[in-house]
């Protein structure tokens, strides 16, 4: 059992929310679903309903009676959960030596310390990004798709690549496409310590309502932190909008894809601009030339 004390639990409440009855951003199905997964317990058994039954109050339990291998496990999650969200909003750290105190908490329990803060280290000089010979390049590939007279099939994995190369040349560290059990995800990249999955259509009609709730179903069988972009040449149809509510997706077309390039913008900034966008105005699907206006 932990032994966690009163300055303890009120740093454990400033850093993830507790005895307002709310931590972070989880509903009740994704505090559920992140103990089961993540931790191996099932938090809405009645031995965690002892001060209450919310999700704070929950977790005020879990921290008094659990295991201290489970809660330090926990804490770790939850940190890692709280920074993804952050730096995904761009907000700044305003708890006083967060990370440490946290870090020292999770020692006396006799857990391993948290990672060590690298935006705290000296940072080497920043790269001049991309030459603009190979910016050229890229925006000559993508126009080359748009001639080209392949199978859709064939088109479709060429789009896959050229996506790929175009992630890695702004350091997003892209993965190509792979298979999980029932499902095909067409790649993925890292941006601002989320994770976000790639969903890539090359077809000249709009994708459509339905092809959005499916690629949604997969990131919400996925960890909150994860995030998708769905990737539609042809641009999304009306009626998807008024059916469909993005969750944790933002969405991109050709025509953004093309003004992107040929302007030369920074895809972390465009990526961050429409996920930044979709988060103020609830709409997903931001154009490039709207939030990057000459």
């Amino acid at each position: 059992m932990a032994s966690l004390s009163t300055i303890d639990m009120k740093l454990i409440d400033s850093l993830f929310g507790m005895y307002g009855g709310y931590v972070l951003n989880f509903s009740n199905k994704t505090f559920a679903s992140f103990f089961s997964r993540d931790i191996g317990i099932d938090i809405y058994d009645d031995a965690y309903a002892i001060h209450g039954t919310s999700k704070g109050k929950r977790l005020w339990a879990f921290l008094e009676v659990g295991q201290s291998s489970a809660v330090t496990k926990a804490l770790h999650a939850l940190w890692e959960i709280r920074e993804a969200e952050r730096m995904e909003r761009g907000d700044e750290e305003k708890i006083p030596q967060a990370r440490a105190r946290l870090s020292a908490l999770v020692v006396k329990l006799g857990g391993r310390p948290l990672a060590a803060d690298k935006s705290t280290e000296p940072t080497p000089e920043k790269p001049a990004g991309p030459s603009d010979a190979v910016l050229a390049t890229l925006e000559t590939e993508f126009m080359a798709l748009t001639q080209m007279d392949e199978a859709p099939q064939q088109r479709g994995y060429a789009f896959e690549r050229f996506l790929k190369r175009w992630f890695d040349t702004w350091g997003l560290d892209a993965h190509a496409s792979f298979r999980t059990v029932g499902e095909q995800i067409d790649g993925s990249f890292q941006h601002t310590g989320a994770t976000y999955l790639v969903e890539a259509k090359w077809h000249n009609k709009p994708a459509d309502a339905n092809m959005l709730h499916g690629f949604q179903g997969k990131l919400l069988e996925r960890p909150d932190w994860t995030r998708g972009l769905y990737v539609s040449y042809g641009g999304f149809s009306g009626e998807s909008f008024q059916a469909f509510t993005a969750r944790r997706l933002i969405m991109m077309d050709g025509t953004d894809i093309y003004f992107a390039l040929n302007r030369r913008l920074d895809l972390g900034r465009v990526i961050g601009a429409k996920a930044r966008y979709h988060s103020e105005k609830r709409q997903p699907f931001a154009k490039v030339t709207d939030i990057f206006p000459r």
